[in-house]
């Protein structure tokens, strides 16, 4: 059961994409193992991948899932 509703939840998310930009797309898909057969990753994993700092990683992906939060709140009004 909590399979099939990650699958749900990472099925809303990726429909959503469209509305983060590029870097956050990569932070989100990557903590989440939204690509094809994808793995979820660590924010030390994407930062070292990206070039970037951990906490730097960290503020973009609390940034995207604040976006992707007012997506899905304000369609559901």
């Amino acid at each position: 059961m909590d399979a099939v509703q990650l699958k749900i939840e990472k099925s809303k998310i990726y429909r959503n994409l469209d509305i983060l930009d590029e870097r956050e797309k990569e932070v989100v898909i990557g903590r989440f193992g939204l690509e094809a057969g994808g793995e979820e990753r660590t924010q030390r994993e994407i930062a070292k991948e990206l070039g970037i700092s951990r906490s730097y990683v960290s503020r973009i992906e609390k940034r995207a899932l604040m976006k992707l939060y007012h997506e899905f709140y304000k369609a559901k009004r």
